[in-house]
Parts: structure tokens; C-alpha cells; sequence
């Protein structure tokens, strides 16, 4: 299966964050926790290539607890500050402070020197589609400032949030970029939920996430269904059986089998999961 999706929206969306960056001095970008390299868009990093910039981790309580740790330390390494979030309940925010300071320390300084004081850090909340951004201003604000939704591409509107003096945010509408030139990003988006569900071949890409599944995390499977593990198409069949995801006459409905195992696993419910671990590091291990 060939793993694209970019409306015609996103190429306007692009255009006025490339208008809108020169209002601002950081970018805090979103990320999937499951997969921080892969949920990265290039564009955002071509465009902001000269802003400070944070990387928050958010959905971090679906994804492995020690691929978290290692995200973390890898961003660091590399001059970017980061943080492990959880958009809908908060966990992480009490941080986030420190880490604006942190990443827009020559700016503050700068200003310090040219005598301003107290000038509020302006912020462009970056990230593809469905990685949480609306969910992150409205708590983090602590009231309802943006549209939120489960469909990738609900925010439209350009929206600045003052929270408090010293931090003013832009929300953008979440972006992915015109080609995925390694097809993996392109079916780790899907299996998150960045892509629109409707144009994919459901029951393929739940066969690929058993097959990432089997090799990383065994075990994991067994323990949410109860079904003996083998080859992916196998498995998704026997968790339509145990999940009685049958169509009339009795056979396994094998894409009711596999949109429940996509959600299940877009939820947390088959367990801690990540998609990627940093360079030299295996996948749940």
C-alpha cells in the first residue's frame, strides 16, 4: 500500500505558517511520543531552521516508558529542549515554563541587554494532524480556546492565546508535507491516525502493525486477546474470533477485526507501545 495524504489545505495551511513565522520566537512543536522522528515535518524544520524550538512528546502515557527517557535525552543531545507530555490530563505542563525559558534563553538575554523587559515569548504550536495540539492549548490555557476533534484537520483559523505575560501562543493547523519519500513514516502516520482512515487498506496496515508487534513486543497480543500468536494474517483472524467479529454466515469479518485492532492500539488498550526508538536501539527492548 501506498501511504499519502495531503489535501489541498495543507499546502495554504504551509503558506501562512511561512508568513507567521517571522511573528515568533519559538516553535513548540508536538510530536507523537510513539514515533518523534517519524511525526516530525520536515517543512516545520526548513521553515523554523532559526527560531528556538521545543519538542513536546505528547500522548507519552500510550507510548514505552523507556523509549520515552530516550527521546528525551536524544533531543537534548542535539541542542533541543523536549519534555514528555500528556495533553488531555496535563501531566508534564508544570515544566513546559521552565523549558520556554530554557529555549528562548538568548532571546531573553538579547532583550534584557537592549533595556526591554518583560516582553511575553511568542509561541507557534506546531505538528501533523492528530497529534494533539488543540487538545494541548485548551488545557494547558485551562479553557475551551481552540476547536478540538479526533479527524485530522479540524483547526482552520489562525488563533493567538495570551495565557499569561510572559507566553503568547499561535495555533496552526496540523500539516503533513507533499511526499513521503520512506513509505514506513507514511504507515507509522496511519497507524496513529494522522491520515484520513478512508483511504486506507485497513486490513494491510493491521497486518503490518502485528508484524511490528510480534517482532518487539511479544507477548503483547496474547495478553489483550488471548489468542496464540503466528503469522499476522493469522492473528488477525483469530482475534476476530475472539473478538466475534463475524460477518452473516459466520466468517471472520476480517476489517471489522482489523479497525478494532487499530483502535485498540491508537488508544493504549493492547498496552505501552512505540513505534521508533532512537538510533542503535531496538524496538522494545
Amino acid at each position: 500500500m501506498d501511504y499519502q495524504w495531503y489535501p489541498g489545505h495543507m499546502t495554504k495551511a504551509k503558506r501562512a505558517m511561512q508568513e507567521d513565522i517571522r511573528l515568533i520566537d519559538l516553535i513548540i512543536e508536538l510530536v507523537d511520543a510513539r514515533m518523534p522522528l517519524s511525526s516530525r515535518n520536515p517543512d516545520i524544520d526548513e521553515m523554523g531552521k532559526n527560531k528556538a524550538r521545543l519538542v513536546l512528546l505528547n500522548k507519552a502515557d500510550l507510548a514505552d516508558p523507556q523509549a520515552n527517557r530516550e527521546w528525551c535525552a536524544y533531543f537534548l543531545e542535539r541542542g533541543v529542549q523536549a519534555l514528555e507530555i500528556n495533553a488531555k490530563s496535563g501531566k508534564g505542563f508544570k515544566e513546559i515554563g521552565t523549558k520556554v525559558q530554557e529555549a528562548c534563553r538568548e532571546k531573553i538575554e538579547r532583550d534584557r541587554r537592549r533595556g526591554i523587559q518583560n516582553r511575553p515569548v511568542r509561541a507557534m504550536v506546531a505538528g501533523i494532524p492528530n497529534v494533539g495540539k488543540s487538545t494541548f492549548i485548551n488545557s494547558f490555557a485551562g479553557k475551551a480556546c481552540t476547536k478540538t476533534g479526533n479527524k485530522p484537520g479540524v483547526t482552520k483559523g489562525k488563533q493567538w492565546i495570551r495565557l499569561h505575560k510572559g507566553l503568547e501562543l499561535l495555533d496552526t493547523p496540523g500539516i503533513l508535507w507533499p511526499k513521503f519519500e520512506d513509505q514506513s513514516v507514511g504507515m507509522k502516520m496511519a497507524l496513529i491516525g494522522s491520515m484520513n482512515d478512508d483511504i486506507l487498506a485497513r486490513e494491510e496496515l493491521a497486518a503490518q502493525l502485528i508484524g511490528f508487534l510480534l517482532d518487539a513486543y511479544p507477548g503483547l497480543l496474547t495478553r489483550r486477546y488471548g489468542a496464540e500468536e503466528g503469522d499476522p494474517a493469522g492473528m488477525l483472524e483469530r482475534i476476530g474470533e475472539v473478538r466475534k467479529c463475524y460477518k452473516k454466515g459466520g466468517e471472520v469479518d476480517f476489517e471489522k477485526a482489523a479497525a478494532l485492532l487499530l483502535e485498540d492500539f491508537r488508544s493504549g488498550r493492547i498496552g505501552r507501545v512505540s513505534l521508533e526508538r532512537p538510533e542503535g536501539k531496538k524496538d522494545g527492548q
